[in-house]
């Protein structure tokens, strides 16, 4: 079956329509690494800790998925914190720390500069 030049624009823009939610600004998504490495590291206790205190605070917007294994085995548990079009890696990561991170982070807008990848490559 052929697509006409109007098929072809509706799928153009059904697709820009998803890659503009997937980026929407409004949405923090935090990804959690859950490879082999990241769950024996720790990982599903972090991701239950960022669950319940994103929770207990009843924070809106915020989805928190699993991911696989992100190739950095030493720094797990890890997550990414992606917010208003940035992306913070937090690294060497307790359940104290995720709870941390939720409320200096996505309730009071400052990255824990200390537990970012980033402060680990400066060390």
């Amino acid at each position: 079956m052929k697509k006409t030049i109007a098929d072809l624009e509706k799928i153009r823009m059904e697709v820009l329509k998803n890659i503009d939610l997937r980026n929407s600004k409004e949405e923090v998504r935090i990804v959690v690494g859950m490879g082999t490495c990241g769950i024996s590291a720790g990982a599903r206790e972090v991701l239950n800790a960022l669950v319940e205190e994103i929770n207990r605070r009843e924070l809106k917007n915020i989805k928190v998925v699993p991911t696989g294994c992100v190739g950095m085995c030493r720094l797990e548990p890890m997550f990414d914190v992606y917010k208003d079009g940035e992306k913070v890696t937090y690294v060497e990561m307790t359940p104290e720390k995720a709870r941390q991170v939720v409320v200096e982070h996505l309730v009071n807008n400052r990255i824990i500069e200390d537990y970012t990848i980033g402060k680990r490559a400066k060390e």
